[in-house]
C-alpha cells in the first residue's frame, strides 16, 4: 500500500486544522444533520481559499509580465519618437542642402553672366585681354551644368520675381513713412524725383507735366472736399478716358478718399444699382452728352433715393476748379485710408446679373508695380511711355494708368479703342508700350497689312486674353519684343504673370519655375468638377474633393488661410460666401473657387482652358469653347469665333455653336466646306461645331471681351434671334434690320442620334428645320 509522503505544514494549514477540530467537535455535539452542514461549509471555505491562492499566484506571475510589456511598449514608443526626430532632422538637413544647392546655382549663374558681360566689355575695349579666353572657357565649362539646371528649372527667374515683389512692397511702405497706406505718397515721390517739366500725361485733349498733374490733383481734391466728400468715403466717377479721370482719382487720394469706377455705358437700373452698392454721396460726371443724358434719366432716383450730389465736369466747372489754389491737403486727411479701405472700387462685367463691386486693396498694387521691372520697362523722363485706350473704369486700363502715376512712367491716354486710330495714336504719342484686353489684338491683326505696321516705338504689350491663334501672328507682324500676359480676375485672388520674350512661354498665361511650383503646390489646386451642374465632385466615402493632375487641368481652387484673405464683394456678403468651398481635402480647410479652368505643363507654363459655365457637354464629352475658338480662328477668312453650347430638342447635352465674324475680304465667297474640313483636322469629332452663326455685327462687350450670354440665350431659335435684332435696332434708331444667318451640319447631328447620313457639309438652318427638330428625332431623320 502506497503511503503519500507528508508535505510541509504552512502556518495557514495549522489554522485550518484548528478550525477543523473545532468544527468536528461541534458536529459531534449537533448530530449528523448539523454535522453535514458544517462539512459543506468547510468545503466551501476550502474552495474559496484555493481560488484566493490561485488569484495570488496569477497576480504574482502576471504583474511582472504586464510591467515588462509596458516597459517594452514605452521603449518602442521612445524608439519611434527618436526615429521620427531623426527623420525630421534628416528632412531639415536635406531641405537646407537643397536650399544651399539652389543658392549655389543662382550665385554661379549670376557670376557666369557677369563674367560673360565683362568678357564682352574687355573684348570691345581691350582686344588683347582675350588671352584670358582659356580661363573663361574653363569657368564656363565648370558652370555649364549648373547653368543648364538654372535654365531648366528657372531658379533665377523665381528669385528675381520674389525679390522684385518684396522690393515693391517695401517701396510702398517706405514712401508712406507711417502716414497711412495711401498711394498718394508714391505719386508724390515721383513728382519730387522727376523733372517738373517732364511729361506725365499725353492725350488728344491736352498734355500735362508731372508738376501740372500734381497741381491739378490737389485742386480736384479741394473741389471734392468743397462738394462734401469726406475722408474714408467713396466718390463715384462716371467718366470717360480723359486726363480729368486721373486728376479726379488722384485728387480723391489726396484727401483720404477713394473712387468707385462706374462703367459710363451703364444706364437705368444697372447704373443705380452700382451707385447704391458703392454708397457714394458724390458723383462726378463726364461732360460727354451721352453720359449726361444717362445720368439725367435717373437723376431723381439718385438724389431722392440715394441722397447723391451730382457734379458734371463741363467747361464751367473745370474752369472753376482750375482757379483753385493748388494747396497740398494735409496728412491728417489720409489717416482715414487704412485697414480694409480700398484704393478704388471697380466692378465685374455683370454678364449674368448686376455687376458686383470689388475693392482693390493696397497689397495688390505691389504686384502691379513689380511687373514693370519684370517687363523691363524704364521710368523717368527718358523712360517708357504707356498707351492706354482700354476703358479707365475697367481693371486693366485703370490699374495700368495708375501704375504709370506711381512709378514715373508717362501715361498716354486714348479716348476709345479704334482699329483706325490705334497706331496713329501710338505713333503720335511716341508710346513704347501698349495695353490690350480680350480680342484687341485680333481686331488689330484683322486690319489690312500696311507698310507702317512696324513704324512705331512699341516694344512691349501688357494685358490679358491674348488668344493663342493670334499671339505669334501679332508679335511677328508688329515687331513686339515683350508680351506681358497676366491671368487674374476682378476679385484678384489668383494671380499669374508671364513676361514672354520668345516661343518657349508664348501663349501661356503664367510661368512658374521650380521654386514657385513648390511654393504654390497646395495653394493653386485643380479639382474635378461636374460640367453639367458646376459642383465639385466629391468622394462618396470621404466626402472630400478629388484632385486632378496639373498637366490635365481643371477648375483651380485657391487655398485660403481664412475668409479675410479674400476681401470679398463690397456690401455683398451673400455673393462673397458663394465663392468659398469648405472641407475640400480635409476637415475644416477653406478654398476659393476661381471659376476658371487652367492647366500647368511640366515646364511650369500655365495655359487657360475655359471659364466654368462656358465648357459644355456633348456626346458624353466635355468641350472647351476656348479650344474650339482657337482652332476656328486660325482658318482664313474668320476674323473672330465665339463658341458656346446650345440646347437641341430631342438631344442630351449641348451642341457646339460658333458665332463667327467673316472678314470683309471673304464675305462674298466664304469656304464653308474648307472650314468643316479644317475643324475636323484640328478638333476631336465631338468638338466640331454642329451650328454656325454668321454675325452681321461684332458682339464683344465694352472691354473687348467676348459676350456669350445673349448668344447662348438665343440658342438656335430663329425667332429669338430675329426678335433680339429687331429690339436692338429699335433702341439704336436704325432703319432696316440685317439678321444673322444660322448654318448647321445635319450629318453631325444625325450621327449623334444614331443615324448614318451622307455628309453634305454646313447648310442654312431654316425655320422649317427648327420646327422639325422640335417635333423630335423622327423629324430629323425625315429631313435627312
Amino acid at each position: 500500500m502506497h503511503v503519500e509522503a507528508p508535505r510541509s505544514i504552512h502556518s495557514s494549514d495549522v489554522g485550518r486544522l484548528a478550525s477543523w477540530g473545532r468544527l468536528d467537535g461541534e458536529r459531534r455535539r449537533r448530530g449528523p444533520t448539523e454535522g453535514k452542514s458544517a462539512i459543506s461549509h468547510v468545503a466551501l471555505r476550502l474552495q474559496m481559499d484555493e481560488e484566493q491562492r490561485v488569484s495570488d499566484l496569477l497576480f504574482i506571475v502576471l504583474v511582472p509580465v504586464l510591467v515588462l510589456v509596458l516597459a517594452l511598449a514605452l521603449a518602442l514608443t521612445l524608439a519611434l519618437a527618436l526615429a521620427l526626430t531623426l527623420a525630421l532632422a534628416l528632412a531639415l538637413v536635406l531641405a537646407l542642402a537643397l536650399t544651399l544647392a539652389l543658392a549655389l546655382v543662382l550665385a554661379l549663374a549670376l557670376v557666369l553672366r557677369a563674367f560673360d558681360s565683362c568678357a564682352v566689355i574687355l573684348q570691345r575695349k581691350h582686344p588683347s585681354a582675350m588671352a584670358l579666353a582659356p580661363v573663361a572657357g574653363a569657368i564656363a565649362a565648370s558652370t555649364a551644368g549648373l547653368a543648364y539646371l538654372d535654365a531648366k528649372f528657372h531658379i533665377t527667374k523665381d528669385v528675381r520675381g520674389i525679390l522684385g515683389q518684396r522690393a515693391a512692397q517695401r517701396a510702398l511702405e517706405k514712401t508712406a513713412q507711417g502716414k497711412g497706406q495711401s498711394l498718394w505718397y508714391q505719386f508724390e515721390a515721383q513728382v519730387r524725383r522727376l523733372p517738373s517739366d517732364a511729361e506725365a500725361i499725353w492725350s488728344r485733349t491736352g498734355c500735362y507735366t508731372w508738376a501740372e498733374t500734381y497741381a491739378n490733383a490737389c485742386r480736384y481734391g479741394q473741389f471734392m472736399r468743397q462738394a462734401g466728400l469726406q475722408p474714408g468715403k467713396l466718390v463715384a466717377m462716371y467718366m470717360m478716358n480723359r486726363p480729368e479721370f486721373l486728376f479726379t482719382h488722384l485728387g480723391s487720394w489726396s484727401i483720404g478718399s477713394a473712387p468707385a469706377w462706374i462703367n459710363y455705358n451703364l444706364a437705368g437700373d444697372a447704373l443705380v444699382h452700382c451707385l447704391k452698392v458703392a454708397d457714394a454721396k458724390l458723383i462726378v460726371v463726364d461732360e460727354d452728352d451721352g453720359c449726361r443724358r444717362r445720368i439725367e434719366e435717373v437723376r431723381h432716383r439718385l438724389e431722392a433715393e440715394l441722397g447723391m450730389t451730382i457734379v458734371v465736369l463741363d467747361q464751367t466747372q473745370k474752369g472753376g476748379i482750375s482757379r483753385l489754389e493748388p494747396k497740398r491737403p494735409g496728412d491728417e486727411l489720409r489717416v482715414a485710408a487704412k485697414g480694409k479701405f480700398p484704393l478704388f472700387l471697380f466692378y465685374t462685367s455683370g454678364t449674368t446679373g448686376h455687376p458686383k463691386a470689388c475693392p482693390f486693396e493696397t497689397q495688390r498694387a505691389a504686384g502691379l508695380t513689380g511687373r514693370v521691372g519684370a517687363m523691363g520697362l524704364k521710368t523717368g523722363p527718358n523712360g517708357d511711355r504707356w498707351y492706354v485706350c482700354m476703358p479707365l473704369y475697367h481693371g486693366t486700363g485703370g490699374t495700368t494708368a495708375l501704375v504709370c502715376m506711381v512709378t514715373g512712367i508717362t501715361c498716354c491716354i486714348g479716348t476709345k479703342f479704334s482699329t483706325s486710330r490705334f497706331w496713329t495714336d501710338v505713333r503720335d504719342s511716341r508710346s513704347t508700350a501698349i495695353v490690350y484686353v480680350g480680342e484687341t489684338a485680333r481686331y488689330l491683326i484683322n486690319t489690312p497689312p500696311s507698310p507702317l505696321d512696324k513704324k512705331h516705338n512699341v516694344r512691349a504689350m501688357y494685358g490679358n486674353g491674348l488668344r493663342p491663334d493670334v499671339w505669334q501672328r501679332f508679335v511677328d507682324r508688329f515687331g513686339i519684343q515683350v508680351v506681358g500676359e497676366f491671368f487674374n480676375s476682378t476679385e484678384g485672388v489668383m494671380g499669374l504673370f508671364n513676361s514672354s520674350r520668345g516661343p518657349f512661354t508664348a501663349t501661356s498665361v503664367g510661368h512658374q519655375g521650380l521654386i514657385d511650383r513648390w511654393r504654390f503646390h497646395n495653394t493653386y489646386v485643380p479639382v474635378q468638377v461636374d460640367i453639367v451642374t458646376g459642383e465639385l465632385i466629391r468622394d462618396p466615402k470621404t466626402g472630400f474633393c478629388k484632385r486632378k493632375a496639373y498637366e490635365e487641368g481643371s477648375e483651380i481652387l485657391v487655398q485660403m488661410p481664412d475668409e479675410s484673405a479674400f476681401v470679398g464683394y463690397y456690401n455683398n456678403a451673400e455673393a462673397t460666401q458663394k465663392r468659398f468651398e469648405r472641407n475640400v481635402f480635409k476637415k475644416g480647410d477653406l478654398y476659393y473657387r476661381t471659376g476658371d479652368a487652367l492647366r500647368r505643363d511640366p515646364d511650369g507654363r500655365w495655359f487657360f482652358l475655359d471659364r466654368l459655365g462656358d465648357t459644355f457637354r456633348w456626346k458624353s464629352e466635355n468641350v472647351s469653347t476656348a479650344e474650339v475658338a482657337e482652332a476656328l480662328g486660325s482658318f482664313p477668312g474668320i476674323s473672330e469665333a465665339n463658341v458656346y453650347g446650345v440646347e437641341v430638342p430631342g438631344h442630351d447635352g449641348r451642341a457646339g455653336c460658333a458665332a463667327i465674324n467673316i472678314a470683309s475680304t471673304h464675305t462674298d465667297a466664304f469656304d464653308f466646306s474648307g472650314l468643316l474640313a479644317h475643324a475636323k483636322s484640328k478638333l476631336p469629332k465631338y468638338a466640331v461645331p454642329v451650328f454656325l452663326r454668321v454675325l452681321k455685327y461684332q458682339t464683344s462687350m465694352h472691354n473687348n471681351k467676348q459676350n456669350k450670354v445673349p448668344l447662348r440665350n438665343d440658342g438656335i431659335d430663329l425667332r429669338k434671334i430675329m426678335d433680339r435684332a429687331d429690339k436692338e435696332a429699335a433702341e439704336k434708331g436704325a432703319e432696316g434690320v440685317e439678321y444673322d444667318t444660322l448654318y448647321w451640319h445635319p450629318a453631325s447631328l444625325a450621327a449623334h442620334s444614331g443615324l448614318v447620313k451622307e455628309d453634305g457639309g454646313y447648310v442654312v438652318f431654316t425655320m422649317e428645320d427648327w420646327d422639325r427638330l422640335r417635333e423630335g428625332a423622327g423629324g430629323v431623320e425625315a429631313k435627312l
